[in-house]
Order: structure tokens, then sequence, then C-alpha cells
């Protein structure tokens, strides 16, 4: 596998990209509510990181995917399709997967939205997998393996009762969307590749409230599980710095998480 390690410049860029995306969540923490459109929701990310943010929305076009943004509402795993019909309602979590280009350098984010007054057991799910997010996460450092990362995530998911999504896994980004190496949210401690300071990737498992299995939708993008039952996702952008690791995407209500 040829990972691409990013100079201090190419960092620099890449902090850039992801310091903007996190201005489209925050954006967006007003925004998302009960009534509006998963549609509404494309267009205003659209219209808010080309205009007021001066960037690409780098999903857009990507693999001939038509918006600027993946919905995946409660039930659904990954790269839900916007819609004009379909209307957030109380209840209900929705994950927004969103991508930014700025400078040749791409940040790719998720964040869980819960729109009103949503079940305990729908809570517990986004809540423990923001957890395994983190844990992940705190698992990088120069000389730690991929699969230090994929156990943390599995142990706090499955300690849970919930299950880990294999077909999908983070990925090395960069100047391009999909880079080296793949990161499994699933695994073995110490085993896989060795991290490195300067490597960049996204961790972003997908757990379930069910079984762990999938189902893929007639639109060729939409992925559901197949028991029906509940899915949650959060994801971030990282670096390996010299002494750990840096979230370049860290939106402003989590900062004293990442310390």
């Amino acid at each position: 596998m040829l990972v691409k390690i990013k100079t201090a410049e190419e960092l620099a860029l890449m902090r850039e990209s992801g310091r903007l995306l996190a201005q489209v969540f925050a954006m967006l923490d007003d925004y998302v509510k009960a009534g509006i459109s998963t549609m509404d929701i494309n267009n205003r990310v659209e219209d808010f990181i080309v205009n007021d943010l001066q960037a690409r929305p780098a999903s857009k076009g990507q693999y001939d995917f038509p918006y600027v943004l993946n919905p995946s509402v409660n039930h659904v795993v990954c790269h839900g399709m916007p819609k004009a019909s379909q209307l957030l309602r109380n209840g209900d979590i929705v994950n927004l997967d969103i991508t930014l280009e700025k400078n040749g350098f791409i940040a790719d984010s998720s964040k869980m939205y819960c729109v009103g007054q949503i079940n305990p057991q729908a809570r517990r799910l986004v809540d423990t997998t923001y957890q395994a997010m983190w844990a992940g996460i705190r698992q990088v450092r120069p000389g730690a393996r991929l699969g230090d990362i994929g156990q943390a995530i599995q142990q706090v998911a499955e300690r849970a009762g919930f299950s880990v999504v294999r077909e999908y896994t983070g990925h090395g980004i960069g100047r391009e969307m999909h880079e080296e190496p793949q990161v499994l949210h699933y695994g073995k401690a110490g085993s896989g590749m060795k991290l490195e300071e300067g490597m960049t990737f996204t961790i972003e498992p997908m757990i379930n409230q069910g079984d762990h299995r999938l189902k893929h939708m007639k639109d060729g993008w939409t992925v559901i599980t197949r028991d029906k039952k509940l899915s949650a996702q959060w994801e971030h952008t990282i670096a390996v710095t010299a002494t750990g690791y840096e979230v370049l995407t860290l939106r402003d209500e989590e900062k004293t998480a990442a310390i």
C-alpha cells in the first residue's frame, strides 16, 4: 500500500479544510429540525460551502454522486440520498456526512443529529457510537497499529450490545477523497499497518443496534440495516502527529474531548 505522508505545508492546508467543514456543522446545528427535508439540508449545505466558505463540496460528482451530502436517517447505515419528499420527524436520528475541498485538499466528517425527543434506545446507540469513534481516535500515535484502532472501536460497541458494520471503513484522505490505508473499525490490537507521523485518514465507525448485516437499495447508493433496526455513525479526519493525533475536523463543542 502506498500511503501518502503529508508535509507540514500540506497538513496546514488540510487543517484549513477541516476548520471550514466544522463551520458547516455549526451552521446546521440550528437548521436541522422536524419538518425540514433532507433535500433542503443538501441545498443549504451546498450554498454555504460554495458562497459563504468559497470552497468546493467534494462529494458532488464523486463517483457520479449528484449531491453534496449523504443524509442517513434511522435504519439507513450510509450513503443516503437527499429527497425533497423525505421530511425529518420528531424522534428521528440522522447522520449528515459532508466533504469539503479547499486549496486542493479534502476534509471528511459526519455528525449525528437527533430530531426532537428521541427514545432512550436511540440515544444510547448515538452516544455509544460517538464514544467508540473517540476510543479509536485515542489509539492514534506513531508506532501504533491500525488494528489498535479497530479493536478499541469494536470493544466499545460490542460491550454495549451493538454490532460493527464490516463492509465500510475509514480511509486515507488528502488530495484525493479515498487514499490508502483502509481503516477497519474492528480487529485485533497489534495487527495491521504501523502508523507514521504525517498520515491522514478518517475514522468513521458505523454501529448497528441489531445485526451488522446490510442491504443495498435499488438506487445504487442507499445502504440499510437488513433487520431494519437503527444505525449510527460519526466521522472525523485525523492526522498522525509526532506525539499522537490531531482531529482536523474538530468542532467547537468537542474541544474538551480532544484533550
